[in-house]
């Protein structure tokens, strides 16, 4: 670590972090289960741009994740502001894509966990639009198996309030985030077999549903490809929301 990364952590600790706390009250759930040392993952659900910075934020520890790398390669003031907040998160420029690309995402949260630290994981990739809880995809079993770290499945509620999709800003609303009892994967097999991963990554998801209660998509979450579909998605969201009770 950098002196200067190192600095942007330690502000991000010292007024980033308590500044969110009286902005957003959140309600921290499940701390305790959350390793003070050694290598762990944390699984989250995903509904907001702020929900790594949230979890970097609230979790007892400090925790790395994959962010992507047009953060830290931005000039100008913007731009080193954007490294200096990123990088005191705790996030890890990475290029985006499938294949490689993914290959190289995931060795790069290996070698977090292999120097002993926390590393948060989305398993349905990219954000829920309605609110669904998508189907996992398996890097979090290979992380887990490749590694022997637990998991620790996260659930978070409201984030999708402060910054929903296609907001540029955060509103104020109440954030809760709940950390379950840590689980070991190993008994599911070694990370080479497919359906060790596959068993292993559907453990991992309905541990998370069981916390956050939403609703399982049964399906991937492929980003869509009409606006249609981008329309249909968020009017299910609103659609959800107005069933909620107060």
């Amino acid at each position: 670590m950098t002196g200067s990364t190192k600095s942007a952590t330690v502000l991000s600790r010292a007024v980033v972090a308590p500044l969110a706390r009286l902005l957003w009250r959140p309600e921290v759930v499940g701390r305790k289960n959350v390793p003070k040392r050694g290598p762990v993952i944390l699984a989250s659900n995903h509904r907001s741009f702020i929900d790594s910075p949230t979890i970097t934020l609230l979790a007892p520890r400090k925790v790395s994740f994959l962010a992507k790398q047009e953060y830290f390669t931005g000039t100008g003031f913007r731009g080193a502001l954007s490294r200096a907040f990123f990088s005191g998160i705790g996030a890890i420029g990475v290029e985006r894509g499938a294949g490689a690309a993914a290959q190289q995402a995931l060795d790069l949260g290996l070698a977090r966990l292999e120097a002993g630290e926390a590393f948060a994981i989305y398993p349905e990739g990219t954000r829920s639009l309605d609110g669904r809880l998508y189907k996992g995809r398996t890097g979090v079993a290979w992380l887990a198996l490749t590694s022997g770290a637990p998991v620790v499945p996260v659930a978070l509620t409201g984030t999708e309030d402060v910054q929903p999709v296609g907001s540029r800003l955060p509103r104020l609303a109440r954030v809760r985030i709940e950390f379950g009892a840590p689980m070991d994967l190993s008994a599911f097999g070694a990370a080479s077999s497919g359906r060790a991963r596959r068993q292993a990554t559907d453990a991992v998801t309905a541990a998370i549903q069981a916390l956050s209660g939403q609703e399982p998509a049964g399906v991937y979450n492929e980003p869509p490809t009409t606006i249609v579909e981008r329309v249909k998605r968020m009017l299910h969201h609103d659609d959800r929301g107005d069933a909620q009770p107060d």
